[in-house]
């Protein structure tokens, strides 16, 4: 049998659904694209939804046949050989799921994070105790300590993003809920609520919190996240997750309606002084 493909990168699905642009753009269905590469109109679909790496003399011919001019074909190309590289979650395949794979290439690619949780601390900013807490507590699906553990190693992995040289902007919207959960012992707590007050007083992160006391508001269906990128190319995604799949959302009116959700729900939420208060507060419960 042949090797599993990993999940394909963000770059993939974004100049997949670019070529399918430039295709009908042409006025060309996929079956006259094929007939130019002298292939089947499957192999066309599935570059165009990243079902398979982007061939890069596929790529080159057909940018050529829709008649892209020669400096934007050569910029597409070279987004493309950057695509098809692996990214650095491939190693963790035997615990990574295709659908969250997307996930952290998203997370990597982002120059602004913008997320909600109802449940826990996000991902992002979560201790290593209290990720493993997280994790037993949701054992469904998982086999024995050695793969709790590499969950563990790639959520940390995830949070070297916020070390880099230019990290994103990560801003979080947290329920109070959270805080109120007891994830491990107390001084596991502890420890959590402390790393959130050190990354709370880091410029490129925002912390607010949704208090109880601001009543019901427009977001408390379910965690979701929005994901905006430097370059033009890319549109914003929103992230959305249930128990054994997710949601990538990237239609220009289901992301709307998410930015307005996150729009509101900041302006009610605590300001990140306030939130600051109330983290202290709780830590000196634990």
């Amino acid at each position: 049998m042949s090797e599993r493909r990993p999940a394909p990168t963000v770059g993939q699905v974004v100049l997949g659904k670019r070529l399918q642009e430039l295709r009908e753009a042409a006025g060309l269905g996929r079956e006259q694209a094929a007939r130019v590469l002298r292939v089947a109109p499957a192999t066309v679909r599935r570059m165009e939804t990243a079902e398979v790496a982007l061939k890069i003399p596929y790529v080159q011919v057909l940018l050529t046949t829709y008649g892209v001019p020669e400096q934007e074909a050569t910029a597409f190309v070279r987004l493309a050989e950057e695509a098809n590289r692996p990214g650095w979650w491939q190693r963790f395949h035997d615990v990574l799921p295709d659908w969250f794979s997307m996930y952290v290439s998203l997370e990597g690619a982002a120059r602004l994070i913008r997320t909600y949780e109802p449940h826990f601390v996000p991902g992002l900013l979560q201790t290593e105790g209290y990720a493993r807490a997280v994790m037993e507590a949701g054992t469904v699906g998982r086999t024995g300590p050695d793969t709790i553990d590499r969950h563990v190693s790639l959520r940390m992995a995830r949070q070297r993003l916020l070390d880099r040289d230019d990290p994103p902007h990560l801003w979080v919207i947290m329920d109070e809920t959270v805080l109120l959960r007891p994830v491990g012992r107390p001084e596991v707590m502890r420890e959590q609520l402390d790393k959130l007050l050190e990354y709370s007083a880091r410029d490129r992160v925002t912390l607010q919190l949704a208090e109880f006391t601001d009543g019901p508001h427009p977001g408390t269906y379910a965690p979701f996240t929005l994901f905006r990128f430097a370059e033009p190319e890319l549109p914003d995604m929103v992230f959305t997750e249930y128990l054994t799949g997710a949601l990538y959302l990237d239609s220009r009116k289901e992301v709307s309606l998410h930015l307005e959700v996150l729009d509101h729900m900041t302006a009610h939420a605590s300001s990140a002084q306030r939130t600051e208060k109330v983290l202290r507060e709780y830590r000196e419960t634990f």
